[in-house]
């Protein structure tokens, strides 16, 4: 174990901050919610948590400069996470109750309602890992939490699809109704559909990999 790493949560009004606070400090991270651009910038990892509508968390992000600060985290290679809609947010545009709302941007894709018999996806549900993956490492036959109605059902992974500082992404998959995406790992930029802070013991090894991807 190396020096303890300081992880910013962002606090742009969206997202329980205390349990993925809380559940950071408990796998050894030095954590601090704020929504401070510098602190943001300065810090060994960022995460972006987010709860509720697409629309209203990138009012949100937009606010306290949020796509800027991930933008240029990810610019230089510094690694973000984002949470549940903060993993939506990251895709170029999400449709809710008619309106299209553009996205960060950082990958290509639409969230879209689930097509499932019962919505929300709710509570515990196994994920189809890729191979090599850092994130999910020892955690392939675990279970996460899951809350939601949207998700990404098609990732298009077509090089001419992505922005160039980032690799070819590794995708997560999951099942309810259809397949949508779980989890993304994509250089400095990863992120999860699921609650890793509300996923017992495997979202803590989860959040332990993460942090130990930081430098």
């Amino acid at each position: 174990m190396g020096s303890v790493k300081k992880v910013v949560i962002l606090d742009y009004g969206s997202g329980n901050l205390r349990s993925a606070e809380r559940a950071l400090a408990r796998v050894g991270a030095d954590v601090t919610v704020t929504a401070d651009p510098q602190a943001a910038l300065a810090a060994d990892g960022l995460v972006v948590p987010g709860v509720g509508a697409f629309a209203a968390c990138m009012d949100g992000l937009r606010a306290v400069d949020g796509p800027r600060i991930i933008g240029r985290r990810l610019a230089g290679g510094r690694p973000v996470l984002g949470i549940c809609v903060g993993m939506q947010i990251l895709f170029e545009r999400g449709v809710e109750h008619g309106h299209d709302t553009e996205g960060c941007g950082e990958w290509p894709g639409v969230v879209e309602p689930l097509k499932a018999p019962v919505l929300p996806h709710m509570g515990w549900n196994t994920v189809d890992v890729p191979a090599g993956s850092v994130l999910f490492d020892g955690l392939a036959d675990e279970r996460f939490y899951f809350v939601h109605s949207y998700g990404v059902r098609d990732f298009p992974l077509a090089a001419d699809g992505l922005p160039s500082r980032l690799a070819k992404p590794k995708v997560t998959w999951a099942e309810h109704g259809d397949r949508f995406v779980a989890g993304v790992e994509n250089g400095p930029l990863a992120a999860t559909q699921f609650h890793p802070e509300k996923s017992g013991d495997a979202g803590a090894q989860l959040l332990t990999n993460w942090l130990n991807t930081l430098d």
